[in-house]
Formats: structure tokens, C-alpha cells, sequence
């Protein structure tokens, strides 16, 4: 299928939604191979585009850091979604996406305090290689600075950051004669708040503005708050229809689409407030991870019993290296509400409270796929199923489906492809 630019799909969403006809593209986290097969799958099945949208932490240069998803930096990332592609057969469309990229969007980077110009300058460096590796929309988003934790940075230190990300990603993009990409932008850091509407309307004039004077691409998406914020495994905030109408129609008016983050776990009902709201996209990644790390864990109480009836010889320690490793990663703090933020690891593996040991198993399970010793146990676990004809492998992907395929249906995305095709 021939790729059409991830700003004409965007385009052609917004013509749609003038015809009364919208659809909510779903960004989806890649929390690990097997996520990015069910959304290939799906993909395929339902007749949509997939956006994968991978986090600095997830997926980056190996002189940054590398990426805690399977080592991926972007080459070996773009190489795994295409071989996956290949494998089962897919047809449609599917685009790599930078989240949040740009300065301090490490842990590292953030933690160590870097000043502005050393942590703009390994942002620049990570958009390089996602433009070498063909990513198709790049997030630009400088507001995680470490002096200002807890505070909305300035509209102008905004403004001036993304430009100067912007300019510099179009120079090295344009010097390499690559395809046009899209950006992504935003306000402020999303936290559960609102976005209102004035500083949205602002921030679009400006940005603008600015762009045009430098004959730089308005962006693609613009990021706002519609009340939603993940804690845990769930969905803390409140999805607030007004406020994304009324951000979505400013949007709109600048030829942009209304980008959501923080989407996991969010209600059938507040899904199918999106068609209506015309938000353009929402990103949703954690529970994706999470729905794995269950999925092993149904597959490990399986194999219990299987071990119980004398058909499995010897079992996995899938679950207890899972819940070791989880809770060593320390991963699951930024997660946590309360006190329970300044719990340390030692804490955790000292309690006596098994409920919140596997707690911080359901939330941080998915960081530790990658460790050798999990994967080990993942396929013990695996061949103990297969002589007992299970197919653990499928049992995992079409478990991660399930929460996708719930989005698909309520974002109405079954053939929006092809009705995007049409539109434009």
C-alpha cells in the first residue's frame, strides 16, 4: 500500500469530521514485539492506520541510553515493524512515532539536572536518528526541565524551544532529501489537568506565526489536556467533552488535529465521547504493557495446574522473576500516588503486604520483558504450554488485543482508512 503522509491522514480526518464521519486514531505504545504484532493485526483486520508512538526511555540511540524495549534504538526498531509487517501479510498503514522527544525526555537527563543547552543537544541528537530511521512524526516537547518540576513552563521558553527543534529536525531532514514528516507539540506537560482554551488558541497563533517567519511546517497534532491522567493501572483523571470539543475546534481552525495523551483505561463511555468531541488521536501505552504482564501471569497459573495433574515436569518462575524484577527496576515510582512514591525497593522486597507487591507487578511488569532472566522463564513457560498444546506465544498477542480492539470499535476506525483514502 502505498504510505500516504501522516499529515494528509490527518487532513483527510478532518474532512471527515466536516461530512459528519469522525474517527479517533489510536497511538499505541510499543511495549514490545508482541504489542506491535496485535496492532499490526488489528491493523490489518479493522482497516486503520496504527501510530506507534515510542518514548525516549522505550526507544533511542544506544549511545543515549538504548531503549528498555528488546534494546531498540530506532534503526533496530523500524527493522522489527517491518519484519513483523512482512510476517503476517499487512496491508495498511502504519507510522513510527517519536513521544515525547527532545531535552530531559530521559530519566537520566531529568534526574542529573542537565543545564538547557548540553540536554537540547542530546534531544537534537535522538531526533537525528529518528529521522534516519524514517519515523514519519516527531514529537517536540521541551517542557520536562528539571529546574521547573511542578510548574507550567513559560508560554515564550515553549515557543522558543520547539522552533529551535523544529528548525534544526527540518535542516538535517531537507540536507538528507527525506519525505516531509509531521510534528507534534504542545502547551504544557500533561498531568490531568484542563487545557484551556485561550492558552491553547494562543500558543497555535504564536507558534504560527513563528514558524511562518522561518518557512518552517505547522505541526501536525497539537497536544491538550482533556482531564486525563493514568496512576497506577488506571484511569485517574476525568475525560471532560466541553473542553476537548471546544480545543478540537480551535485546532481545527489552524488545520491541526487535537492530540490526547494519557488514554489508558478510559470507559466505554468516555471512548465513544471522542467521535463526537473530534479529538484527532489519543495515545495510550502502559496498558498495553500491563495487559501482557497479565496475560504471562494467567499463562503461569495455567502451567500450575497443568504441574498439579502431573503434565508439566517442571515448572517456570515466571511470575516471581517477573515481581523481583519489576520491583528492582523502581519503575513503578512514577506510577504511584502518595506516600507510597517514596517507598524504596528495599522497602518493597522487605514488606510483608503482597498486595502491593503485585500491585507494582501489574504496573511495571512490561519494563522487564527484555531482562535475559525473564525471557528465559517466558520460554520455559512457553514449551511447557506447547506440550500440552497451548500456544502461549498467540495466547499473549490476542490478549493484548482485546483492550486495542475495544478502541478501535468505540474510536470508529473500522475502515477509516480507506474512507481517508476517499476523503482526500
Amino acid at each position: 500500500m502505498e504510505k500516504i503522509p501522516i499529515k494528509k491522514v490527518v487532513e483527510g480526518l478532518l474532512k471527515l469530521q466536516q461530512n459528519g464521519d469522525s474517527a479517533t486514531l489510536l497511538g499505541i505504545g510499543p511495549m514490545s514485539k508482541n504489542c506491535v504484532q496485535a496492532s499490526l493485526e488489528l491493523s490489518k483486520e479493522y482497516d486503520f492506520p496504527v501510530m506507534f508512538i515510542a518514548s525516549r526511555n522505550q526507544v533511542d540511540l544506544d549511545e543515549l541510553g538504548g531503549g528498555y524495549v528488546n534494546a531498540w534504538d530506532q534503526f533496530r526498531f523500524a527493522k522489527a515493524v517491518e519484519e513483523v509487517s512482512n510476517e503476517i501479510g499487512y496491508d495498511n498503514l502504519y507510522y513510527l512515532c517519536r513521544d515525547h522527544g527532545g531535552p530531559w525526555q530521559r530519566d537520566k537527563e531529568r534526574n542529573d539536572n542537565l543545564p538547557e543547552d548540553e540536554a537540547m543537544e542530546l534531544g537534537k541528537r535522538s531526533f537525528l536518528g529518528d529521522i534516519e530511521a524514517g519515523f514519519d512524526l516527531l514529537m517536540v516537547d521541551p517542557t520536562k526541565d528539571p529546574v521547573e518540576v511542578g510548574k507550567v513552563i513559560p508560554l515564550d521558553t515553549v515557543l522558543r524551544r520547539t522552533v529551535d527543534l523544529i528548525e534544526y529536525c527540518e535542516k538535517e531532514r531537507k540536507e538528507r532529501n527525506l519525505p516531509e514528516i509531521g510534528y507534534e507539540v504542545g502547551t504544557e506537560e500533561t498531568n490531568g489537568g484542563l487545557t484551556s482554551t485561550e492558552t491553547y488558541e494562543t500558543f497555535i497563533k504564536r507558534l504560527d506565526k513563528e514558524l511562518d517567519e522561518k518557512g518552517l511546517p505547522m505541526p501536525t497534532f497539537i497536544v491538550g489536556q482533556t482531564g486525563t491522567l493514568v496512576r497506577k493501572t488506571e484511569q485517574a483523571g476525568r475525560f471532560n467533552f466541553e473542553n476537548a470539543y471546544e480545543l478540537a475546534e480551535m485546532a481545527k481552525k489552524y488545520g491541526v488535529g487535537l492530540k490526547e495523551h494519557n488514554g489508558d483505561y478510559l470507559d466505554d463511555v468516555s471512548l465513544l465521547e471522542h467521535i463526537p468531541s473530534n479529538i484527532t488521536a489519543t495515545n495510550v501505552a502502559p496498558q498495553y504493557g500491563t495487559e501482557e504482564t497479565r496475560a504471562y501471569i494467567k499463562l503461569a497459573t495455567v502451567e500450575d495446574k497443568l504441574f498439579d495433574y502431573g503434565l508439566v515436569k517442571e515448572k517456570s518462575n515466571v511470575k516471581e522473576v517477573l515481581l523481583k524484577n519489576a520491583i528492582e527496576s523502581g519503575r513503578w515510582k512514577k506510577w504511584m500516588v502518595g506516600n507510597q512514591r517514596d517507598l524504596t525497593v528495599d522497602e518493597i522486597l522487605n514488606s510483608n503486604d503482597e498486595n502491593l507487591k503485585l500491585e507494582i507487578l501489574d504496573i511495571a511488569g512490561h519494563y522487564t520483558f527484555n531482562y535475559d532472566e525473564v525471557k528465559e522463564e517466558i520460554e520455559k513457560l512457553y514449551n511447557n504450554l506447547k506440550s500440552n498444546n497451548i500456544d502461549g506465544n498467540r495466547f499473549v498477542i490476542d490478549h493484548i488485543k482485546r483492550p486495542i480492539r475495544d478502541y478501535v470499535e468505540c474510536y470508529k476506525l473500522k475502515g477509516v482508512t480507506t474512507r481517508i483514502k476517499e476523503a482526500l
